[in-house]
Parts: C-alpha cells; structure tokens; sequence
C-alpha cells in the first residue's frame, strides 16, 4: 500500500486528510514567545484573529525528521510499505531536507528492509504542494502503481501554477518581498501584487489596482493557461477572509466552461505567517511551456 506524507504547509483540508489518510509533519510557529505546532496546538482562525494584535511578526521552523519517522513506523503498522513524502519548495524551508535526513536514518537503521520511501521537492507552496497530494491520492484510487505516482509528480511538478494576492502588504514587507517604498505606493493605489513561483520561490508576476481586477486576472490567466486534460479540479487557497475565495469560485463557475471540483480550503497558520490577512490563491495544472 502506497502512504502519502506531507508537511502541514500543504495546507490540505482535514477532511481530505482524513479522507485519503495523508501523514502530515507539522511546522512550528513561534508566537511571542510560545511554540505551536501548524494545525495542531493552534487553528488557522485563532491564528489570524491574534495577528493583528502581534508587536512582532510570527517565524516559524521546518518538521524534525522524527516527525517523518513516526509517520513512517505508525504507518508500517498499518501495513503500508511504500511512502511519497511531497515538500514544499526547497527553496523556501528545510522541511524537505528533514524528510530526506528521516529517509536515510531510516534506511541506515534498516538496511534490509522491503519499505520504498521517496522524497519529493513539489518546487511548490501551500495548496501548491496539496495540489500535487490530492492528484495523487485521485491517482491511487485509479490504480497508479508507486513508481508511476513517482514519475507522474516529478515530470508535472513544475507545472502546477500558483497565483496569491495579499490584502495586506506588511507581512511582505517584513519578510523582505517589497520595499518600504513599494509598500507605500500599493497601499495607496490599492495595488495588489500578484506572486507566483518561479524556479521554486516566490516571485511578483503581476500588479493589479484593487481585488475585483486581481481576481479577473486569476480567471483570464485560467482560461489562457489551464491543461484541461489534467486540471479536474482547482484548489481556491484563503487566509482569513472566505468570501474572497467563494467570490473566486463563482467568477470561475461564471465566466469558464471548467466543470470539474473546485475545492476552496484555509491556509495554516505557517503558511498565512508569511501571506497575512486577506490572501487568496489559486492553483491547477497549466500547460506546458512550448
């Protein structure tokens, strides 16, 4: 049986976790001086109801490998014996350096062992990475055996397409995204970059003057860009204000012939440290670059 594992900046939805059973390794959040563990000791809701309120930003750390390792043995028990551990970006943490350090403590302690553990860089971020477990796990169901899931990730990973506007430009600002200066003059225009990622890190690809043009944008650059063969659902990603990503998933319903799932899910607490209030996002497969 194949296992899928995760670090919880995948951001999946508990219900889907559940559903498909993903082992996830949480990230720690450190609040003026208090440890959370991402989804676990702290909701996603408590969390951006106290950042507001915070004198300093949140910063938050990668999952031990131990936590990899518990998900592996308790799972061993349960009789699986192949894992997919897909990461976020490489590039933006250590959480996929933790699971590869796991993978090998595990086959150093193990050297004769029949278990299959592999570790991917989704290149990706938040629901991007989730995207790529719910794929998967879809994949399962249909019968992928572990080599192929393997293959299938590594070859579409880089073309899982991110979109995120902020609300709120500070966070960015402290997390060194914009200058103060660029900060200032979006808030006063109401300019809201839009990132995406670009070599597995966060880039601007796009400003656009108030949320109404920002989600036109998400919608024509969907229409242009979706791979209808393999996009049969789209991932809608929010931090704290849901009606911006039901907003999102009727303009899609409106203004697209998609007619596949579109799954609208909150962002984790580490994840909205670094987004901060009124982030919306979107995620699905674009075609391939020619």
């Amino acid at each position: 049986m194949i296992k899928l594992m995760a670090d919880s900046t995948c951001d999946l939805s508990q219900e889907i976790v559940e559903k498909y059973n993903i082992g996830i390794a949480p990230l720690r959040i450190f609040i003026e001086g208090k440890t959370y563990r991402d989804k676990i000791d702290i909701t996603a809701d408590e969390f951006f109801k106290l950042l507001p309120n915070l004198q300093e930003l949140p910063t938050t750390s990668m999952p031990n490998p131990e936590d990899y390792l518990t998900i592996i043995y308790q799972a061993m028990e349960e009789g699986y014996t192949e894992f997919l551990c897909i990461c976020m970006s490489s590039g933006t943490s250590g959480s996929y350096q933790s699971a590869v350090l796991a993978r090998d403590y595990f086959y150093e302690h193990n050297p004769d062992t029949e278990i299959k553990i592999y570790v991917l860089d989704s290149l990706s971020m938040s629901h991007g990475s989730g995207w790529l477990l719910l794929k998967s796990a879809k994949l399962i169901e249909q019968g992928y055996s572990f080599e192929e899931l393997i293959a299938f990730n590594e070859q579409h990973k880089t073309r899982v397409k991110h979109f995120l506007c902020v609300d709120d430009l500070n966070n960015l600002i402290k997390s060194g995204r914009l200058t103060n200066a660029g900060a200032f003059l979006g808030k006063l225009l109401k300019i809201k970059p839009i990132m995406s990622m670009k070599k597995g890190k966060g880039a601007i690809v796009a400003k656009e003057r108030g949320t109404n043009k920002a989600l036109k944008f998400y919608v024509e650059e969907f229409k242009r860009r979706n791979q209808e063969d393999l996009t049969d659902f789209i991932i809608i990603g929010y931090s704290s204000d849901l009606s911006l990503a039901e907003t999102l998933k009727m303009k899609i319903l409106a203004e697209t012939d998609f007619s596949g799932d579109i799954y609208i899910m909150q962002m984790g607490t580490a994840v909205g440290t670094h987004v901060g209030l009124g982030g919306v996002s979107m995620f699905f497969m674009e075609k391939e670059k020619t």
